[in-house]
Formats: structure tokens, sequence, C-alpha cells
């Protein structure tokens, strides 16, 4: 079955071009997702030689080349993939059609990068085809509540100054989704978790501005393509500020992704009869232990 066309692709693409220039405005902030990503990285003892750094914008092809990987980045959008200031080669691919051949990578990275993607299922059933058996996945992903406040206040603000409502903010997927997908996609021992980046903005404009510069401003196939209402902004600026206080919250919650392409050599579950003791005799063992404290 065809996966539902939710984004308009070559809007995210213009849109990433355009930051080519631009992304430099928040680089602290791809700056300490792609230290996440590095942390996890820092966790696994497991060596990697090879890495593809899937949408990384410059920001993590460096600290991989740091821990002595060979890296390869894939950009979707040619202007950005000019401007990178990094030795790593570079790709200019859609995430959808990703062009490498299978068993390539020891390690695939995508810090922020695949939450624009239609098809994640098929996206990430790609990108474990083209790991190496025991290969890593890491990613980080934008998840709800992210960017929640400014769709309520730009909803409130739109049916306050005309007749509809119109879509504005993308939809995102939740940690447990982020789990169900890597499990569709047929990766073995995911694990998945939460990081929150808390980001403060004296103004609606302040934001508006960060999401362009990045890179993330409304690429959704049902969008409206006029011009939005004259007050739509300053009344939803006026609904954010209701707090009274000056300047607002808008934390980034991110889910943080790890899975391994399977193989022969991973810990496996048991199969049925394969275990050595039953379930009510290890509870009957642990309860007649001595008590905590």
């Amino acid at each position: 079955m065809q996966a539902p066309v939710i984004f308009d692709r070559m809007a995210v693409k213009r849109h990433r071009a355009r930051a080519a220039h631009t992304q430099h405005n928040v680089a602290p902030i791809l700056t300490a997702t792609a230290d996440l990503l590095i942390d996890r990285l820092s966790d696994i003892t497991r060596p990697f030689k090879t890495a593809l750094d899937l949408g990384g914008r410059g920001f993590m092809a460096p600290k991989l080349h740091e821990r002595g990987l060979h890296v390869i980045q894939c950009e979707s959008a040619f202007p950005l993939a000019q401007t990178l200031q990094t030795t790593a080669p570079t790709v200019c691919a859609d995430e959808e059609y990703l062009p490498f051949a299978p068993n390539s990578f020891d390690l695939v990275v995508a810090n922020l990068s695949l939450h624009w993607v239609n098809d994640l299922p098929g996206t990430f059933a790609q990108i474990r085809t083209l790991l190496k058996p025991d290969g890593l996945f890491l990613a980080s992903m934008p998840i709800l509540p992210t960017l929640r406040p400014l769709k309520q206040a730009l909803e409130m603000a739109e049916l306050a100054v005309s007749d509809g409502l119109s879509a504005r903010v993308s939809p995102l997927p939740t940690n447990t989704s982020c789990a169900h997908l890597l499990q569709r996609a047929g990766f073995a021992l995911p694990v998945v978790d939460t990081e929150i980046l808390s980001l403060r903005y004296q103004s609606l404009n302040g934001l508006l501005q960060d999401l362009r510069a990045a890179g993330e401003t409304n690429a959704l196939t049902q969008r409206s393509k006029s011009p939005p209402p004259r007050m739509l902004f300053p009344a939803a600026a006026a609904e954010l500020a209701q707090n009274g206080e000056s300047g607002f919250e808008m934390p980034l919650h991110m889910s943080i992704l790890t899975a391994w392409r399977p193989a022969p050599t991973q810990p496996q579950p048991l199969k049925p009869g394969e275990f050595t003791q039953s379930l009510a005799r290890a509870l009957e063992t642990h309860s007649q232990g001595p008590l905590p404290g």
C-alpha cells in the first residue's frame, strides 16, 4: 500500500536549500542534538569504520570523523550539499530513495532529518538494508508535544480572524510510534528514549525566524497557498503571551532511536520450551531472599 503524501517533498527541498545560508543562526540547536547522538555512540563499545551521515547539514560529519570513521554525507538539497564545510564526500539524494548499495555502512546517523519523510517505514527499511549485519542506526526525531503551543495559538488566532482553519504545523510522531516504526522495518534490539532541549523565545517572530533559518517551515501538501490573514500572527502572538510573562517556552522534544540490523551474533530471545527454570520457581526463589532495607 502506498504511503499517504502528507508532505510536499519539493517544498521540503526548497526550504532546505534556502536554509543553506541561514542555518548558522540555529547552529546551537543543531550542535546540541548532534552531541546527544555522539553521547549515545560513546556508550557502544563495538568499533565502526564506515558511516552515513543522513541529513546532518554539516554538524554531524565532523564529529563522526573525529572518532576515526570514514563518513559519507547525504543531503536532499543540492545548494545545501554545496555549502558544507567538511572534508567528507557528499551525495545529494532524497531520503525516500537512498542510492546506496546493501551492506555499505557500519553506521547510519540521522540528526533531525527524517520527520519530513512521507514513507518512514520505507525509509527505515532502506536504512536497515544498506547497513552491514550488526550495523547501527542512530537517529533523533522531533516528537509531540514539540510545537504544540504554536499549533494551538495559530488555530485560536485563525478562528478569531477568519472563517476556518488551515494546516500550518507539521504532524509529529510520538515516542511509541517511533518504536513501532523500528520494529516494523525489521530492526533488532530497538531502543527509544526521550530528550528535551529547553528553548525560550521572547517573541513569536523569533520562533518563526528560527524555523525558517533551519528550513523547517510549512511543507504540508494541504497547506494554504494564499497569504495568511494580516492579523493572524499578531493574534497568535497574543495567545502565546497570555501567561503574562515575558516570552514563552517552546521546548524541543526528541526521540532518540537506536536499532541494529539483525545478525546471528546478536543476543536472541529464548524460544518457548528453552527456559531452564519456570517463572513460578524463579518468583518463589526471589521471595525467599532477604527483604530490602
